[in-house]
């Protein structure tokens, strides 16, 4: 029933969803789910895996600024660790924006622009971990808090809520934590239209 699927009704899109992995768990959830990527290559994995555990999710080579003048619209707009990737910031930002419906949602995740974002992510994880590619991150890239509040107000939406990430290797997981020198998570809404 519904309450093993909870997101039923929901429409989410995840931009840059890769090889699907917010995905998958979001349409077991009962959710309606777009993925885009501009690498044609991450979709046709994550097309093949969607398959093979018999998941229907929509999953797209294409930008989010092509969705948006498209004018597809979603109750939720997902654009985890993707910002500090793009080229032209304000213009991604504003077509993510474009594509929240009005009383829908809008989840930012991203990594701070500070001393100690720097030394976790360029030094630690690509550097000493060798989780990622050398050259995968580029510190005068990321945004802070403040950056992305801006570009989300500034196309129409009202931030809710925001929360730092933190990794616990330990633990193997992510949790939310009140501490936003390395990953935070902003939230902003598009407020429904007035009567």
């Amino acid at each position: 029933g519904t309450a093993m699927r909870p997101f039923e009704g929901l429409t989410i899109l995840d931009v840059g969803c890769g090889g699907g992995l917010l995905c998958e768990p979001l349409a077991r959830l009962g959710a309606t789910v777009t993925g885009i990527d501009a690498a044609e290559r991450n979709i046709t994995i994550a097309r093949l895996h969607a398959e093979q555990s018999g998941l229907s999710i929509d999953y797209r080579a294409t930008t989010s600024e092509a969705l948006a003048a498209e004018g597809r619209l979603f109750d939720m707009v997902l654009n985890m660790e993707v910002v500090e990737h793009v080229d032209n910031v304000p213009l991604y930002m504003k077509s993510c924006a474009d594509l929240v419906k009005p009383g829908g949602l809008a989840l930012t995740a991203t990594l701070n622009r500070t001393a100690r974002a720097y030394a976790f992510a360029i030094v630690g994880a690509e550097r000493i971990l060798r989780w990622l590619p050398k050259g995968t991150h580029d510190w005068n890239k990321f945004l802070t808090p403040d950056e992305i509040k801006t570009l989300l107000t500034r196309n129409g939406l009202r931030v809710t809520g925001e929360t730092g990430v933190v990794f616990h290797p330990l633990a193997d997981e992510w949790r939310q934590s009140r501490d936003m020198a390395i990953n935070y998570m902003v939230m902003a809404e598009r407020p429904a239209a007035a009567l």
